[in-house]
């Protein structure tokens, strides 16, 4: 229990820094944040401060669209680390962001005999942490999650 008194840690809440602060304080505010190069022009996700396709540390932040679609998935039954074994089951997914990069995240509001390669999907926020259920607070993290996208 290595998150003190008898509260046992959480592996699903990020460690922010003062570099990722702008990309947490995005998705607190609903939006999804990447990185692009000035160099050779490519965006990429998770946010470096280089570009690993050239290197470069040319790189600024950038408003992503929100939009995907699923590359692939796995539907998780069983996960002993906490908070996941109350979430159980979930589709852990690798979606590819309209602007090109994959991402690692989850689907959610989507039956998982509904999963299909290709489909569509749009960036929605989970908030976690301390805090969460008050609608944010001290200790809260928006963490970004995919869901159909509706046909609006």
């Amino acid at each position: 229990m290595a998150a003190g008194f008898g509260v046992p840690a959480r592996f699903d809440l990020p460690e922010i820094d003062a570099f990722s602060r702008t990309y947490w304080d995005a998705a607190a505010d609903g939006h999804l944040l990447l990185r692009r190069c000035g160099a050779c022009g490519r965006a990429h996700h998770y946010p470096r401060e280089f570009c690993p396709n050239c290197w470069s540390e040319a790189v600024t932040w950038e408003r992503a669209s929100g939009r995907a679609t699923l590359y692939t998935w796995s539907v998780v039954h069983r996960n002993d680390l906490p908070p996941f074994g109350s979430r159980t089951p979930y589709a852990a997914a690798v979606v590819d962001l309209e602007e090109g990069p994959r991402m690692m995240t989850e689907v959610v509001d989507c039956g998982e005999e509904d999963l299909r390669v290709g489909m569509a999907l749009e960036v929605a926020f989970r908030v976690e942490g301390e805090g969460a259920g008050e609608g944010g607070g001290e200790g809260a993290v928006a963490v970004p999650v995919f869901r159909p996208r509706s046909s609006s």
